[in-house]
């Protein structure tokens, strides 16, 4: 059967992506972008399949009222995609008070304000799926990106949570957990501290590091329709060989590292 969904920042990227693919297939999307005007050929080729609606997902009334236009409009919402964030890069030294604020207003706030929106319409259908795009900087971390991982872990932290809570509602929830792709997220999108120059051989090193050609959005499509159309959906999906490997060897040190010290960890239980 067709869905219908809601994503975030369809603008380009995975949103543009996952919007393209969900309309191939028959699907019906409303899609969210700061400048509609970057959806134009997809209105121009599914017509009314496509719902283009103007939002800025830091202002939760304006994101309320989306998500209650695409339900009105639709009769439904079966999947909602919280897709629209950016990447700050700045070592946790650098980044302003500003800074900080508005990745957290975007990546986090933003995600939870259409979440909230969403969850009263899904419960009232008796099913949905809200899917985060979380990174697989949301369960580890790199020097010069403190600030992007606290808004991810953060956004994992909330949907674990939201998990348990809506489950009896009939509601799923997935947070995809990408690798490195080829968007525009390191480039064009993001956002960079003024830099001090004591940090320069950390940079230099990372530079150095580099790794070849990424994936693009496009790979990452089959993948994520796969999670959507499951009967019993994943709570997390990492996406790439690079992400899934990098994460289960952070998780085999965290294990180790636990395990060395469980004697202390359990010298605190009340004696």
């Amino acid at each position: 059967m067709s869905k219908t969904w809601f994503i975030t920042g369809t603008s380009r990227g995975f949103g543009k992506a996952w919007t393209t693919a969900a309309l191939e297939r028959g699907d019906r999307v409303a899609a969210t972008a700061r400048n509609t005007a970057s959806l134009d050929e997809l209105v121009q080729q599914y017509g009314d399949a496509i719902l283009p609606i103007a939002l800025d997902v830091t202002d939760r009334s304006a994101g309320q009222a989306a998500v209650q236009q695409a339900f009105d409009h639709f009769g439904r919402l079966d999947v909602v995609v919280n897709n629209a964030g950016y990447g700050h890069f700045g070592f946790v030294e650098e980044i302003t008070e500003a800074e900080a604020r508005e990745q957290l207003e975007t990546n986090v706030f933003g995600a939870l304000w259409i979440t909230q929106a969403a969850i009263p319409l899904m419960r009232e259908q008796g099913s949905g799926h809200i899917v985060q795009v979380s990174s697989m900087g949301g369960v580890v971390a790199f020097p010069s990106l403190g600030i992007y991982h606290a808004s991810k872990w953060a956004l994992e932290g909330l949907t674990e949570a939201l998990a348990q809570e809506v489950a009896m509602f009939g509601i799923r929830t997935t947070l995809i957990e990408p690798g490195g792709f080829a968007t525009d997220w390191g480039t064009d999108s993001a956002v960079r501290s003024e830099g001090n120059p004591v940090y320069k051989p950390i940079r230099d090193a990372m530079a150095a590091r580099a790794g070849g050609p990424a994936p693009t959005a496009q790979d990452s499509v089959a993948a994520v329709l796969a999670a959507v159309d499951a009967d019993e959906p994943p709570t997390r999906l990492l996406l790439t060989s690079v992400a899934y490997d990098m994460v289960q060897h952070v998780y085999e040190q965290r294990v180790q590292t636990w395990k060395a010290w469980e004697q202390t960890s359990r010298s605190a239980d009340a004696s």
